[in-house]
């Protein structure tokens, strides 16, 4: 088991290169660079001027949750707080405008196709050594080859190939869109142990890629970790103790496959939002 709590974890500053504007993140949690499913879990908000982005896709899955405001995920569309969506590997969403303060976790994994994910880290190291070719700018990097001959190509693909080394693939898409999921009009079903409640809002792929939130009463212990591929816990309400220390709002845990179950006592009313990786 891992744990990161927000509350210690200081807001780093994603620059305005690869896209336009500034997002301020906090990094929770990480998995293992060169993984099928490496992951980053983050918690971020929107930073002064706000932040655009063109249309777009990844070859890697996201799990986005607002936290606060609404986002505007594409022209004339939005995700209104508290909602969930599922953003597919090879599906292509924007463009976006977001409004400055937009609070959201958000979580990056590697997709089905087993492409991996490749670390903010690395991405931002190759946004900067970039620069010496070309120039980013609203979200498209532009550079001239030794003929003089003009190429634009999106950010974050110029970024992977820097790193990798390798030009970027997409998976054929699974989904024709966007999955967006509201968890006020889903249900909280009980589980066997009592006091514990899930609300599954779905499960997607082959690989089994499952999202949802548990519900834990006050004094009772969620079992975690017992999931067949790593589980990502995110408190969105209440307060758990473990081993005598006790966590709070916007904690994430990592439990590795069959690791549990690790029992996570709730002090009060709690709610988890729930992320099971894909299974590879």
């Amino acid at each position: 088991m891992r744990v990161s709590e927000a509350s210690t974890t200081d807001y780093g500053r994603i620059g305005s290169n690869m896209r336009e504007g500034v997002l301020e993140q906090k990094f929770l949690l990480q998995g293992k660079p060169g993984s099928p499913n490496n992951y980053l879990i983050n918690v971020g908000r929107t930073g002064a001027g706000g932040w655009v982005a063109p249309s777009h896709r990844h070859n890697f899955d996201q799990v986005r949750y607002v936290i606060k405001g609404d986002f505007p995920y594409a022209q004339g569309k939005r995700m209104p707080e508290g909602w969930v969506g599922y953003f597919p590997e090879s599906v292509y969403y924007g463009p976006q405008e977001r409004p400055e303060g937009l609070e959201m976790m958000v979580c990056q994994f590697g997709g089905a196709a087993g492409y991996g994910f490749v670390s903010v880290e690395e991405r931002e190291a190759a946004n900067q050594a970039l620069k010496a070719k070309g120039e980013f700018k609203d979200g498209i990097f532009t550079w001239y080859d030794e003929s003089g001959k003009k190429h634009n190509q999106d950010g974050f693909e110029a970024c992977f190939e820097h790193v990798t080394g390798r030009k970027l693939e997409y998976a054929k898409p699974r989904y024709e869109d966007l999955i967006l999921m509201n968890p006020a009009n889903f249900e909280w079903i009980p589980e066997e142990t009592r006091g514990v409640f899930s609300k599954w809002l779905g499960s997607f792929t082959e690989r089994n890629t499952r999202i949802g939130f548990v519900k834990i009463d006050a004094g009772a212990s969620l079992p975690a970790g017992i999931e067949s591929s790593i589980e990502l816990l995110f408190l969105s309400k209440g307060k758990v103790s473990f081993e005598g220390m006790e966590y709070g709002l916007h904690t994430a845990f990592e439990f590795e496959a069959n690791e549990g179950p690790v029992p996570l006592r709730a002090i009060e009313e709690t709610e988890f939002f729930r992320l099971v990786l894909p299974r590879f």
